[in-house]
């Protein structure tokens, strides 16, 4: 792999880092944590949350507010040393059997073997959307800046504000983009030994346990809230309308382009649009 620019990279991280302190809500306001017991905590009068796995159970929490179009940030420490055949996923979803889906998943592996980043889209149901990566750092060593930026353009993957992944709006060619259904944000840590490690070969060490992955500096004061009334918080009507959020027609720069393709030189392990013998009958259409 090429070497990060690493100059770059500190400073952004850095940066983000200050901006995340000032704005992080608190988890008892934004979260519910729902399954798992006492292995999902919040601690630090609500500023950091805890989920552990053992091998009795793993644990869960998700967001009291829906969103329709946000861009959502979380801070996340990742479960060190053995963590083969643990998942632990971060993510947006709606509901039901044509659900939409944005989904960071982070795969553990053997100690000093990389953690894979696993990403995917659903809409309307469908997903096998799949982009894979390694990342630049150690995500177990600290806290790295995990984003989703979601609007009627594009879908935009980012880590410490490098972009990893793009989905575009490619309805005019047939394929189907979430845009209707309100989606809540979900986090789960728990055992995927029959998949998650090199295909489910290296199972999980259960003497290890428990496994645990950290949270804190959420943010979503740029997202707009799916109320139960069926209004957003960004209508045109709102303080928060389109014109004072310019996220919500945000796309990548030629800068940002820059760094996208950087990772995915780099990076990428898997991507499902060139997967050839998956898809003998063509590939996607909006891979062309």
């Amino acid at each position: 792999m090429a070497s990060s620019p690493s100059s770059l990279l500190g400073f952004v991280i850095c940066m983000f880092c200050s901006v995340m302190a000032a704005f992080a809500a608190n988890f008892y306001q934004e979260f519910d944590l729902t399954w798992g017991n006492d292995r999902a905590k919040v601690l630090d009068k609500g500023q950091l949350l805890t989920l552990s796995l053992d091998k009795a159970s793993g644990s869960g929490f998700k967001s009291k507010n829906e969103y329709l179009f946000g861009n959502i940030d979380m801070q996340l420490k990742l479960v060190p040393g053995n963590s083969a055949g643990t998942v632990t996923a971060y993510y947006l979803s709606s509901i039901g059997s044509t659900h939409d889906e944005i989904d960071f998943e982070f795969l553990g592996n053997l100690s000093g073997d990389p953690y894979i980043l696993h990403t995917n889209v659903f809409s309307q149901g469908k997903g096998n959307r799949e982009q894979q990566f390694y990342l630049w750092f150690d995500p177990t060593a600290d806290f790295h800046t995990y984003s989703i930026l979601w609007n009627p353009q594009n879908i935009l993957f980012s880590v410490d504000g490098t972009p990893i992944r793009v989905f575009k709006n490619l309805e005019a060619k047939g394929v189907p983009y979430p845009k209707k259904q309100p989606m809540r944000i979900y986090s789960s840590l728990w055992n995927a030994d029959d998949w998650a490690t090199r295909g489910g070969l290296i199972k999980t060490d259960w003497s290890q346990a428990p496994f645990t992955a950290s949270y804190r500096n959420y943010d979503a004061s740029n997202a707009c809230v799916w109320s139960s009334s069926g209004t957003s918080s960004c209508s045109s009507k709102s303080p928060s309308s389109i014109k004072n959020n310019p996220w919500l027609k945000h796309e990548l720069d030629s800068t940002s382009q820059a760094r996208l393709k950087w990772v995915q030189k780099n990076y990428m392990i898997y991507n499902y649009c060139t997967d050839i013998k998956r898809f003998p009958e063509g590939l996607p259409p909006e891979c062309a």
